[in-house]
């Protein structure tokens, strides 16, 4: 605990920036954070904003989400705050939630020895003895062990992340040039990189992301070793790949995001196929998820949301494509339903995929076979999908690509667009899908004899 923040350790290694130079105004700031701040203060803790939501304000945008660092314990903030709860066992977190919005608050880090190794994650009851652990290529795989803001600054990623505001002065708190790196549009890893990324090798991908992001450059030191260490994102977590990668492609940059993990070869670790440039590809399938990307991003930029489940359909519709092609006879569900579970099955070899996520795809998927089809059964079917609007635009995006839909793209939007009356009359115009019949089983006609 501190009384003042001038005899909080480490403080002193800091850059302060006062007031007056930064431009951080309170009343862009969340007023949740802003109660989380004051009360860790009040109970003697010392409390400072860090991270994005540092860096967004500093460029003058609206951060999405808000992180306290503290010297207060993930124990004392579960005592002061009573709707929160400790989440993490690799890295210690408290949630503090405040109706919808949930203020991360994290305990200062140290530095520690790499002193305990494993070559698999240690067990649950391994980690509740251990304060920190490294697997056999330095990868940490828990780290708990507590320090001053000093040590904190030096264990995050970037400089530009490692931004510390105070409500205690309004005073901005920079430990490694950062607010230098920040004009100069630089994205630089704190330490050096090839340690780094090995300590953590989703830092890779974090730095693909705030480059496209915040069209920042890279220098040198922080760029050079990713092509070299791309294949240790296989070892990473399967969840926190798929997570990264949800923030790449829905935070409004995803084609540039994409480019760069093609450039870096990193798409090869996070996907079971790979990817053809979108100037090069012969197949539509591979267009398409360009097309894809860019018409996500334009969504974003538009204020509109955008759903994963139709990103992913995108990014596997060309292995999917690939084993539809490869089967003998017409386009049927059941096959395209059995070559959906393969890819999804071989991609969450690379990246844990919820099931709420890759069932919205695989319907996205099974729409495009019944809105090709000319009969009144299965137009009436779609129309009334949950998932038809998604289905509709995945449709267009194929058309786009180049590949050949019969010209139910126009069709489809034709009916969207006109009366109730002009529909019955499109409808009319197609012919009716006669229903299977069912064939009885061999049993029952015995029973019956």
């Amino acid at each position: 605990m501190v009384n003042s923040i001038d005899t909080l350790p480490g403080i002193e290694h800091a850059a302060v920036i006062p007031r007056g130079e930064h431009g951080i105004s309170r009343k862009d700031i969340s007023k949740a954070a802003l109660r989380v701040v004051y009360d860790l203060q009040n109970a003697g803790f010392a409390a400072f904003l860090v991270g994005g939501c540092v860096r967004d304000l500093l460029l003058g945008l609206h951060p999405k989400d808000f992180d306290v660092a503290t010297d207060a314990h993930p124990e004392d903030v579960r005592r002061i705050f009573r709707r929160s709860r400790i989440v993490g066992r690799r890295f210690k977190i408290v949630h503090v939630r405040f109706g919808r919005e949930v203020i991360e608050v994290t305990t200062f880090r140290g530095h520690h020895e790499a002193s305990n190794r494993f070559r698999n994650a240690p067990s649950r009851e391994q980690s509740r003895e251990l304060d920190s652990a490294h697997s056999h290529t330095g990868m940490t795989l828990i780290d708990n062990v507590y320090g001053d803001i000093d040590e904190d600054a030096g264990r995050r990623d970037f400089t530009v992340n490692a931004l510390y505001y105070s409500t205690d002065g309004f005073a901005l708190f920079d430990f490694h040039d950062g607010l230098r790196d920040l004009r100069e549009r630089r994205l630089r890893i704190i330490g050096d990189a090839g340690a780094r990324y090995r300590e953590d090798p989703v830092r890779m991908l974090r730095a693909i992301r705030f480059a496209a992001k915040l069209e920042f450059g890279m220098d040198g030191a922080t760029e050079t070793p990713i092509r070299e260490l791309a294949n240790l994102l296989e070892s990473a977590s399967s969840p926190r790949l798929f997570d990264e990668l949800l923030k790449l492609l829905c935070g409004g940059h995803a084609a540039e995001s994409f480019r760069m993990l093609k450039d870096y070869g990193i798409d090869r670790a996070l996907f079971s196929h790979g990817f053809v440039d979108e100037d090069e590809a012969a197949d539509p399938a591979d267009r398409l998820v360009g097309l894809a990307l860019r018409n996500s991003d334009d969504r974003i930029a538009r204020g509109l949301g955008v759903t994963p489940g139709f990103l992913l359909a995108a990014l596997l519709w060309p292995p999917v494509q690939r084993r539809m092609a490869r089967l003998e006879g017409d386009r049927h569900l059941m096959r395209l339903r059995e070559c959906a579970e393969e890819v999804v099955l071989e991609q969450s070899q690379h990246t844990t995929i919820p099931r709420r996520i890759s069932n919205v795809s695989k319907e996205i998927w099974e729409l495009q076979i019944r809105l090709e089809r000319k009969d009144r059964r299965s137009v009436n079917f779609c129309f009334d999908h949950p998932r038809f609007r998604a289905g509709y635009d995945f449709l267009l995006l194929r058309e786009r690509s180049g590949e050949d839909t019969g010209g139910m793209g126009e069709w489809w939007t034709t009916f969207q667009d006109v009366d109730q009356n002009q529909r019955v009359h499109m409808l009319e115009q197609l012919s009716v899908r006669p229903k299977r019949r069912r064939r009885k089983r061999a049993g029952r006609r015995a029973n019956r004899g």
